[in-house]
């Protein structure tokens, strides 16, 4: 694996990207990698500060890590459950660095029950902060992109996102409404690529794997049945890098799976700052 380095002359020189969910785990890691290559970042998620979470991490950390390593970034709290928050969240992020060329869609709010057990409520807040504000986010950003004929969105999902194929495992239960959220979430991002193709906007998704996170940790995804799976997290990083950086006008539209994605493209994930 490569050695990190932030090159603040790279391929992302002059470019805003918004990161969001980016106070742990993927969303750090992919805002770490964009400002390795120049991107000036906007990290955003609801823990600001430690002890904020019962979730190691924050954007504090964030920021630092960024910062140590010479990188521009602005940190922004923000409850992606909220309408107003969304909207306050792009314009302090136009304010501090100018017009958004990358959207990260990566914070998530997942609960895990069987459907006869779900809660409105949990339902509502999952598909607020999964699917609607994606949406609204993208439609905060398009514009400008438009105007500019250059933007590029990148959605996280999920294998969760797949239809479950019989045999049916005994006990496979709770995933339903975070595997109908990251389906939706794909169904947005191809449906997107082909509404904007034409004004050279990249819109795709980036489908991890199993990571080792702390949001993982705490629903104990992680067993001996499933290490195996277990994927580093700078190959997520690097394809979501290789999709805000590739040209809009072919690489577009995909909802790719990290490592095989990698392979595709013949390179490897680079080590992180």
């Amino acid at each position: 694996m490569p050695q990190p380095h932030l090159d603040r002359q790279g391929p992302l020189k002059g470019r805003v990207a918004l990161v969001t969910g980016a106070s742990r785990g993927i969303g750090e890691a992919i805002a770490a990698r964009l400002a390795m290559a120049g991107a000036n970042v906007a990290v955003s998620a609801r823990t600001a500060a430690a002890g904020e979470s019962r979730l190691p991490g924050s954007l504090a950390d964030t920021l630092e890590r960024i910062r140590k390593a010479g990188g521009e970034v602005v940190a922004i709290k923000a409850d992606l459950a909220q309408a107003a928050e969304r909207e306050r969240l792009v314009e302090e992020t136009v304010a501090a660095f100018g017009p958004v060329d990358i959207l990260i869609n990566n914070a998530a709010i997942t609960y895990f029950a069987p459907i006869a057990q779900f809660t409105e409520k949990r339902l509502k807040l999952m598909m607020e902060v999964q699917v609607f504000a994606p949406v609204h986010l993208a439609q905060l950003v398009l514009p400008s992109m438009k105007e500019r004929r250059t933007g590029w969105i990148v959605n996280i999902s999920s294998g969760a996102g797949l239809h479950p194929k019989a045999p049916y495992r005994a006990g496979a239960v709770g995933g339903t409404v975070y595997g109908m959220c990251k389906a939706a979430l794909e169904r947005f991002t191809t449906g997107l690529a082909a509404e904007v193709h034409g004004d050279n906007i990249a819109v795709n998704a980036v489908s991890p794997g199993l990571v080792a996170t702390p949001g993982v940790a705490v629903h104990g995804l992680i067993t001996d049945a499933t290490r195996s799976r277990v994927q580093p997290i700078e190959f997520i990083a690097e394809a979501v890098y290789r999709l805000a950086s590739g040209d809009p006008a072919t690489l577009t539209g995909r909802i790719a799976y990290a490592e095989p994605f990698l392979k595709e493209l013949g390179v490897a994930p680079s080590a992180l700052v």
